[in-house]
């Protein structure tokens, strides 16, 4: 078909493989916070793309920067390095703790890189017994066999057949629960900082402490899932970095490339090594494209002013649902950090979050939920405080017409 031709939601079903349902409404173009779809209906973009667009839709620097890296070179495959990768590589490396970084494409496939690391690393310095990884009940890590295994959701794992083996599931924030599972044969524990897709649900302080604490003792890596969390989504670089805690490995896509698909693992020196020539790869990871993408985004994301105003613009969002909450009594609590904010709903409308959700792309309002019970937010880091007016302004509309007013 041509380009002139209409496309419209129906050629979405005629098309396209069934897994998705998507709305009615086709986004075509945005600026800011700030989406029109064919229409030209606008809408206030609270979900930013489930933490990935960190600067809105259509950043001058990221359009800038995709440009000039279009009209020089794209992919060369990694027979060959490039100059954007190794840039941004660099720039990961003295903002981090780590010391090696593999890119790939997505917070799946760094996790998968992650978890064979672990893996490998464990076999080739304690033997082969030791390939148990403990990752935690509703957490998310992806979609690949090994990685969506890992997630502590089984609705999302079950039904393709035999599962990759040795891999464990405790309760998030429960301490006790991992000190009895974790042993001499674990050769890693894969945990999200806060879990997102899991309800938005803060790792307790002494909790995350503890884990750090068990892995130490098993010689166990400790893997830091910031796929969601990363790039300044909590007001910090990494979330770990205002935990207390730092991971052997730590992963990270969504908000790197702000909208390019892109994805890191970063590790020390030492446990790369486990990763010799062959042993893994990517046929697009460091990609030319997308890492200069990705280092433009990093280089807006990664100051002082930028991070202040997460956690600036987190007291905004938490305020407007407190507000929202006088209103209507609908939240039993509102949790998160930065830009990463859940609301769950009091048991009387248990079961609802989606409705709102439907209600709010109505009043023209994109968000996300996690769960059935939970309101979901993860706007641009850039947001403006007239959007925010706006958006919520538009969610009042929205939960009216769901709870009625």
């Amino acid at each position: 078909m041509s380009e002139h031709e209409a496309v419209s939601r129906a050629l979405f079903d005629q098309v396209m493989v069934p897994n998705y349902a998507p709305s009615a409404v086709i986004p075509v173009r945005g600026e800011g916070s700030r989406v029109w779809d064919q229409q030209g209906n606008d809408y206030i973009d609270l979900a930013g793309g489930i933490a990935v667009n960190c600067l809105g839709h259509a950043h001058p620097a990221l359009v800038a920067a995709l440009k000039d890296q279009g009209e020089k070179i794209w992919h060369v495959s990694n027979i060959w390095t490039n100059e954007p990768a190794l840039r941004l590589a660099k720039k990961l490396v003295d903002a981090t703790f780590a010391e090696k970084v593999f890119f790939a494409n997505s917070g799946a496939e760094a996790n998968e890189a992650a978890l064979k690391l672990a893996r490998r690393y464990a076999i080739e310095h304690f033997g082969e017994d030791k390939v148990e990884i403990i990752a935690f009940n509703q957490g998310f890590h992806g979609r690949t066999f090994f990685t969506v295994t890992a997630g502590g959701q089984a609705i999302y794992s079950d039904g393709f057949g035999p599962k990759p083996g040795a891999i464990t599931h405790v309760d998030y924030n429960d301490l006790a629960a991992l000190e009895a599972a974790i042993s001499d044969k674990t050769c890693a524990v894969l945990v999200e900082p806060m879990q997102g897709e899991g309800g938005v649900i803060n790792a307790d302080a002494e909790f995350i402490k503890g884990v750090r604490a068990l892995c130490n003792q098993h010689n166990a890596l400790l893997i830091f899932d910031e796929v969601q969390t990363g790039v300044g989504r909590t007001g910090e670089l990494y979330a770990y970095m205002g935990a207390e805690v730092v991971p052997d490995i730590l992963t990270s896509a969504k908000a790197l490339g702000g909208g390019f698909p892109i994805a890191a693992m970063l590790t020390t020196s030492k446990i790369a090594e486990s990763l010799k020539v062959g042993t893994h790869g990517s046929t697009y990871g460091g990609n030319a494209l997308a890492c200069a993408v990705a280092e433009a985004a990093f280089d807006i994301v990664n100051t002082p002013e930028m991070l202040a105003g997460v956690k600036q613009k987190e007291q905004v969002f938490k305020a407007h649902l407190a507000k929202l909450n006088e209103q209507f009594n609908l939240f039993a609590d509102i949790r998160g950090q930065g830009l990463l904010i859940g609301a769950e709903l009091v048991p009387e409308y248990h079961g609802k979050a989606r409705d709102i959700l439907v209600a709010a792309a109505d009043a023209g309002l994109m968000m996300l939920v996690a769960g059935p019970n939970v309101l979901r937010f993860a706007p641009a880091l850039n947001i403006t405080d007239e959007e925010i007016e706006l958006g919520f302004a538009r969610l009042q509309t929205a939960i009216a017409q769901v709870v009625g007013s």
